[in-house]
């Protein structure tokens, strides 16, 4: 998934759900799931899988970065997710002496573990359900606006009441567009260190040509431990910190699987959209993932230029490149796919009953016009869409110079107006801020970059919708900005680190309104944030328009089971292992796994996606596969499953029915693409990387038998 796939249901399209589809809140397990989980062979309870008083598999799990999921699998406070979440870090901690990313890394004591500089991970606690209560609290007469402020000072009620002091993080959320509303608690852990990851020909093995595509054969893993203090709790990086005792981890199986068997999987799948209407889809289509992909392109093609020239350079941007990369083949594959499944006309169809249930004599007065207003709001939003994924999916997801001077600056501006005794608490975080941000940006490259998008941008933006300062500049250079930035990085306080920090010495409010790059900073984020009062006034509609549709479709169908839309909190997905129809690419005997023999047949010597360390071809040509092999004798290193999941999924923990660790989900296949609003029963599916081939690059491959001691390995 790399990060975002999305696969998704047809709840909204057909009012129907199959049992490998949904992401399930763990609390509603036993009641909707158990029954139909045990049938496909679950061998656990669901009191197992989640209790709030007693430990159970949720306890192992982790949301990993704020963006991916990992999960506990040791006793020492070892955690495992995939290499591509571990990237950051990984190249964070690279350099080119001792480049990790690029040669693996593999601590022989705790003491070797590295810390990157922000790191952390989440343990969920418990959930509740509190609609009843926050809706309570609202009535049909209020405005949108009221009746936010309504549920907002609610939530902030509901999360103080259950933080014990701080202790915890409460996140209030809301499902199915405003209808449902359930309370998390959190508790965080911010000492996370770096223990074991595969070189990058490993790793990432195949880079973007086969990202989203089976076969792969990408060893997609990382290992990282937590530390807490002596009594268990929370606590700031210290070399007196000790290994985290999880209340849970997984055991890990060596005894593989075939084709029908269970496996679910558990993780913070980020964001779906499952509920969105046909003119939603198309304005996707024709409007904003059009943008998003060109100006992705734009940047990447920038960035690739300079990386390619330098291995610093490289390892500096490559945790940045992977990202952008990352959405733009998933945008270009949302594109096709919606296409190809005429996933809008389906839900025009859909949509097309809802109306006619929704207009009705005891339906019309509440329902009847939800869709016309819906469909009004898109049609008044499409241009728009394509000028703000200029921005956000180019400018401001490449261009690092493009926020920076709008977030410093104003840093700096509230810096100037402090008294004495504040300056001297604020000016640390300022430049604290200042050398995080500055301290691997090439700034040629970054000149190139903005350059590029910006031209881009007053080119496609749409010429009512510029930013106004910098469709002024356009007009003035002919809408080429390589003079304009030339000159303002010649000036500017914020292309050069040293004289950004001799500025904040003595700081001037004016010199830093009149800074070039500042004010094109500044027109940037403020026209993207821009809303006018006429669009406001139709966001309130289109918002409570749309809080309606799903109300009434799920009125108009109270026999279905439903799951809400994915945002990044923890859910369950159920299914089995399930190959793809016979692909003759794929030297395996079922399409539902790769080897080892498949890697080394890709293998292209010095090619930055298909090159190989010499020691894993030599392991392959010894066949020496230790305990890690299958029971047929070949080396396993990916296989499918048709579980339902989405980016934010990315190190999740594929479980068979006794809980035990089979593999990390790590991607999607391209097929399926459409999946953030349409579920394809027959071609949608999870990728994921084996145990076995996990541990076999750590044992055979790394020679880090040491590691392998610390996990609980389970073999009939």
């Amino acid at each position: 998934m790399k990060k975002i796939f999305l696969f998704i249901l047809l709840a909204a399209t057909t009012f129907s759900v199959k049992a490998d589809e949904g992401m399930w809140f763990l609390m509603h397990i036993e009641r909707l799931n158990e029954r139909d989980m045990q049938k496909m062979g679950l061998q656990l309870t669901a009191e197992e899988i989640y209790s709030v008083n007693n430990s159970s598999l949720k306890d192992a799990i982790v949301q990993f970065g704020g963006g991916c999921t990992a999960e506990m699998v040791s006793s020492t406070g070892l955690v495992m997710t995939n290499h591509h979440c571990g990237y950051g870090a990984i190249a964070e901690l690279s350099t080119p002496e001792n480049d990790h990313l690029t040669n693996g890394f593999w601590a022989k004591t705790r003491a070797d573990e590295l810390k990157p500089k922000s790191l952390s991970v989440r343990f969920f606690i418990r959930m509740d359900d509190v609609s009843e209560r926050i809706l309570s609290k609202v009535n049909d007469e209020m405005s949108e606006a009221e009746r936010k402020k309504a549920i907002n000072q609610e939530i902030a009620l509901i999360e103080q009441e259950n933080n014990e002091d701080g202790k915890y993080t409460v996140s209030v959320k809301s499902f199915y567009q405003g209808n449902e509303y359930y309370y998390f608690v959190y508790q965080d852990y911010t000492d996370v260190r770096l223990v074991g990851t595969p070189p990058n020909s490993i790793g990432k093995f195949g880079g973007d040509t086969d990202n989203w595509e089976w076969p792969r054969h990408t060893g997609d893993f990382s290992l990282f431990r937590v530390y807490a203090d002596k009594n268990g709790n929370p606590a700031e990086y210290s070399k007196d910190n000790v290994p985290l005792k999880p209340k849970h981890h997984l055991p890990i199986s060596l005894n593989g699987f075939k084709e029908g068997d269970f496996a679910m999987i558990l993780g913070y799948p980020g964001r779906t959209n499952r509920w969105m209407p046909s003119a939603g889809i198309s304005q996707n289509v024709n409007y904003a993932y059009p943008a998003w992909v060109e100006a992705s392109k734009t940047g990447m093609d920038v960035m690739k230029k300079y990386m390619d020239r330098d291995q610093a350079i490289r390892l500096n941007y490559a945790s940045k490149y992977a990202g952008v990369a990352n959405y733009w083949k998933n945008r270009q594959g949302m594109i096709d796919a919606l296409k190809q499944h005429q996933t809008a006309k389906t839900k025009a169809a859909t949509e097309a009953k809802f109306n006619k249930w929704a207009n009705k004599r005891k339906n019309r007065e509440k329902y009847g016009n939800v869709m016309q207003v819906i469909n009004d709001y898109y049609a008044y939003t499409n241009e728009m869409a394509r000028h703000d994924n200029y921005i956000s999916g180019g400018i401001l997801r490449s261009s690092s110079l493009a926020p920076l001077p709008y977030v410093i600056g104003n840093g700096i501006t509230f810096y100037i107006q402090q008294n004495d005794a504040k300056k001297a608490e604020v000016l640390p975080k300022l430049l604290e801020q200042v050398n995080n941000s500055y301290e691997k940006l090439h700034m040629p490259l970054e000149k190139d970059l903005l350059i590029a998008l910006l031209n881009l941008y007053v080119e496609k933006g749409g010429d009512e919708l510029i930013a106004p300062e910098i469709a002024a500049i356009a007009k003035e250079n002919n809408g080429d900005f390589t003079a304009y930035v030339n000159k303002a990085f010649e000036t500017s306080i914020f292309a050069d680190k040293a004289k950004l920090l001799a500025f904040i010495e003595n700081p001037d409010a004016q010199t830093l309104q009149s800074d070039l790059l500042y004010q094109l900073s500044n027109d940037i984020i403020n026209r993207y944030r821009y809303v006018s009062d006429e669009t406001k006034e139709k966001q309130a509609g289109f918002e409570k328009a749309y809080r309606l549709m799903v109300q009434g479709m799920r009125k108009a169908n109270p026999k279905t089971k439903y799951y809400p839309d994915a945002n990044s909190t923890l859910r369950l997905s159920y299914g089995t292992i399930r190959a793809l129809p016979e692909d003759p690419s794929n030297d395996a005997a079922i399409n539902n796994y790769t080897t080892l023999k498949g890697t080394i047949a890709k293998y292209k010597p010095n090619d930055p996606e298909f090159d190989l360390p010499q020691k894993l071809i030599d392991l392959y040509e010894a066949k020496d596969f230790g305990q890690y092999a299958d029971k047929e004798g070949y080396m396993p290193v990916n296989f499918l499953s048709d579980n339902d999941i989405t980016g934010g999924n990315s190190g999740s923990p594929v479980l068979n029915g006794k809980g035990e660790l089979l593999g990390l989900a790590f991607d999607g296949n391209i097929e399926a693409m459409a999946g953030d609003v349409i579920f394809d029963p027959e071609l949608q599916r999870t990728i994921s990387v084996d145990i076995r081939y996990v541990l076999f690059i750590i044992d055979k491959f790394a020679g880090a038998s040491h590691i392998i001691d610390e996990f609980t390995l389970v073999k009939d």
